[in-house]
């Protein structure tokens, strides 16, 4: 094999490993969510990355924006628990109900008075 082949896939194994690192691990790694009238969320955002792989799985809703929660809220743009019953209760129930590890299923074992 010719030294420039070895060189170039040694460079694009190096680029790969960085790009999935570098995605696997954007933006905080605990973020604190507004809970409504329930309370705050202490949500382990690279927790739920790493075990999830695809941000567009939450994202989808809103967007990367530690207030765009909050935001959408009060721009009626996300209704009421909207988040919570379409992503947070849905993948932890499917994920309980198909004997996988999960996060809570109960409000008060997410939300904080």
């Amino acid at each position: 094999m010719k030294k420039s082949t070895i060189v170039s896939i040694f460079a694009m194994l190096m680029f790969t490993v960085t790009i999935a690192f570098a995605v696997q691990n954007q933006g905080a790694k605990d973020i604190t969510l507004d809970g409504g009238k329930k309370g705050e969320i202490n949500f382990p955002h690279h927790i739920h990355q790493n075990a999830i792989g695809d941000c567009n799985t939450c994202h989808y809703l809103f967007p990367k924006n530690p207030e765009a929660i909050k935001t959408f809220k009060q721009e009626q743009k996300l209704k009421r628990m909207q988040v919570m019953n379409k992503v947070c209760l849905k993948c932890h129930k499917t994920k309980r109900d198909a004997g996988e590890k999960t996060g809570p299923t109960k409000c008060s074992q997410c939300h904080i008075k």
